[in-house]
């Protein structure tokens, strides 16, 4: 729960790695989202200069009307606001651009989930098995930074195989957000512009070309091939 917190509320969900979307087995989903709840209710909103908060404003107006807006989408596609969705409370009303952390129940097929919304609204979405979540993960057209919380090794392999996350970033019980450094940190599909951090980030700067240079009379042939004898 800690960890979804920080992922989905950290910065006021304006990070590039905050969690959006996350995927429940369903019959764990009831006792997470009463937990979720009570840590959200804990949140303190206000000056993010002060050390007792938790959250703090969003960027601009605009941000706070795209939220907004994104909340009544939600509602007419069938999403359910099960937590937050308003203003938010501060210690200095009507200052500032201080909006409330917001917990969704929606389903896979919602089209406002295919949509980045940089602010602290969180979708959760039932799933019958590894499966199903691993194609939910990937189909959307965002693939920077995607976690799995388990204790089952190999659910935790197929994750992060070829069969599963198509992220740039795949995780495995920590959250999305906060890379390490000597990772390289870049996403796939329509998330950034290559590799930056790490061992790669000298590539995404680079065209790669192969070279081979024959300083013999004979010509050599690829895999030891040979004709005539």
């Amino acid at each position: 729960v800690r960890a979804i917190l920080f992922g989905a509320i950290g910065t006021s969900g304006q990070r590039c790695t905050t969690i959006r979307r996350l995927i429940v087995q369903k019959e764990t989903t009831d006792e997470l989202i009463k937990r979720l709840i009570l840590a959200y209710r804990q949140v303190t909103i206000g000056d993010p200069i002060n050390s007792k908060t938790l959250m703090g404003p969003l960027v601009n107006k605009k941000a706070v009307n795209t939220m907004f807006d994104a909340i009544e989408t939600i509602k007419l596609q069938g999403g359910k606001i099960i937590y937050g969705g308003t203003y938010g409370k501060t210690v200095v009303d009507n200052c500032g651009f201080f909006v409330e952390a917001t917990i969704v129940k929606a389903h896979k097929m919602m089209p406002i989930i295919q949509k980045e919304i940089f602010a602290p609204i969180l979708y959760i979405i039932e799933v019958n098995d590894l499966e199903e979540a691993i194609e939910v993960n990937n189909n959307v057209p965002q693939g920077l930074s995607s976690a799995i919380f388990t204790n089952n090794l190999m659910a935790a392999e197929t994750f992060l195989s070829h069969r599963g996350s198509d992220c740039g970033i795949a995780n495995v019980n920590i959250g999305t957000s906060g890379a390490e450094i000597g990772g390289a940190f870049g996403g796939e599909k329509e998330t950034g512009g290559g590799r930056e951090a790490g061992s790669d980030s000298w590539r995404a700067y680079m065209r790669r070309q192969t070279c081979t240079i024959n300083w013999l009379n004979d010509l050599p042939l690829a895999q030891g091939i040979k004709f005539g004898e």
